[in-house]
């Protein structure tokens, strides 16, 4: 399933940098329970993780606070 996701890095990596964790959304659908899927860039064959989408939330929140 996670070949078949369309996976981004955040705007704040440079384009050239390959050194960044890149996620996947599997629906853009906001109604749907759907998981956020993070890989490490340098290794995009190996297995990702996988966040429910309340736990992406409250890290993403988290983060915001820290920086």
């Amino acid at each position: 399933m996670t070949s078949a996701l369309k996976w981004f890095k955040s705007s704040y990596s440079g384009s050239d940098d390959a050194d960044c964790v890149e996620i996947a959304i599997p629906t853009p659908d906001p109604t749907v329970h759907v998981h956020v899927h993070v890989r490490d860039s340098k290794d995009p064959q190996g297995t990702p993780l996988a966040f429910a989408d309340g736990a992406w939330a409250e890290f993403v929140t988290f983060a915001r606070r820290s920086a």
